[in-house]
């Protein structure tokens, strides 16, 4: 008889759903930081930033679905803020950032 060899930390739509809604929140709160274009696409990136540190280390030694789902939502936060300052660059034609 063959071994079975099984994931001890499978992944898990739970997990991924959980880590996805938890960054989903970690995000709208940094972003409700923000007053205006430049300050939110700021603390956006530092919010995925620290998100994306998280999920390493959730990655290593956590649940991996949990950072599945935080790093997914995290890709979208920033390609939302990405989205709203390239708008506001095509509007005001200034680089809004800095």
């Amino acid at each position: 008889m063959r071994p079975t060899w099984r994931e001890s930390y499978p992944i898990t739509g739970g997990g991924v759903s959980a880590g996805a809604v938890t960054a989903f929140a970690w995000l709208l709160l940094f972003g409700l930081l923000g007053h205006d274009v430049p300050s939110y696409a700021w603390w956006t990136l530092v919010a995925g930033g620290l998100a994306w540190l998280a999920a390493a280390v959730l990655v290593r030694y956590g649940d991996r679905g949990v950072a599945v789902g935080v790093a997914i939502v995290t890709a979208g936060g920033w390609s939302i803020a990405a989205a709203v300052v390239a708008i506001r660059w095509a509007q005001s034609g200034d680089w809004p950032l800095w």
